[in-house]
């Protein structure tokens, strides 16, 4: 009879680890051990160190461990929709990271380090989908940002050195509650606040995100029975855990 996984959540072995190893188009080594239930990060891959891209985005893992440092060739890295409440102070040591997607977690201010502004290579940025009511100003010193995603939070108040970073081009603040407008309309060049489509399993949506779906489905169909409409309905913003990642990794791998 097979054993059946715990409330840990599934293990992974180096084994499955191995298998789960791709080369991008760019030649990069990437490993993907997304939406596979995992609920601790796999202290086996250790032994793949010089990897230099780790999706363990679509799990359970509910903490960062302090030798995410040993990973020193890491570019990117991907924990959306886990249940993350603290980043640990190495990944400060990350010095090539420059794609970051933590959203869709349980984090709040208390649980950023401010080891982050040691990442200066960064470029893309979500933290999203969390329970912060501040951002660290030290954000602000990471002048490679390009993107940047804040919604979903308790923010009432938006650094002004975070709207004045040099080559930010997106930064999404939407549904968070500021007590005066923070970001300014215009160069809407620099500022945009468009968001993706990107689907979830039902399972894997926090439970706010599913009444809020399911708010905007019978707001819907009362128009369309009013109406008459035949247009399909927007759900922009609610089914999108990661909505500043780019839709496809050929996208994200082009640098400016």
């Amino acid at each position: 009879m097979p054993k059946k996984r715990g409330a840990q959540g599934k293990k992974v072995t180096l084994k499955m680890a191995k298998k789960s190893m791709k080369i991008t188009v760019d030649g990069k080594r990437r490993l993907d051990l997304s939406n596979m239930g995992i609920g601790a990060f796999p202290r086996c891959i250790l032994k793949l160190a010089d990897i230099e891209e780790i999706d363990l985005s679509r799990n359970m893992i509910k903490k960062i461990p302090d030798y995410i440092n040993k990973f020193t060739k890491l570019r990117y890295l991907d924990f959306h929709t886990n249940k993350i409440e603290k980043i640990p102070e190495n990944i400060g040591q990350l010095e090539l990271l420059y794609y970051l997607d933590l959203s869709n977690n349980k984090l709040t201010s208390d649980g950023l380090p401010l080891e982050l502004n040691q990442l200066k290579n960064l470029r893309v940025l979500n933290l999203g989908l969390n329970s912060m009511d501040m951002i660290p100003t030290t954000l602000g010193t990471l002048k490679e940002l390009k993107e940047i995603g804040l919604f979903d939070n308790r923010i009432t108040y938006l650094p002004e050195k975070i709207t004045k970073l040099p080559k930010l081009k997106k930064l999404n603040v939407l549904r968070n509650p500021f007590t005066t407008p923070q970001v300014p309309e215009e160069p809407i060049d620099t500022i945009d606040r468009i968001e993706d489509i990107y689907l979830a399993k039902k399972s894997m949506l926090c439970r706010p995100c599913l009444k809020k779906l399911q708010r905007e489905r019978n707001k819907w169909s009362k128009v369309k029975q009013m109406t008459e409409m035949d247009e399909e309905p927007d759900f922009t913003g609610l089914l999108a855990p990661n909505s500043v990642a780019k839709q496809n990794e050929v996208a994200w791998r082009v640098v400016e």
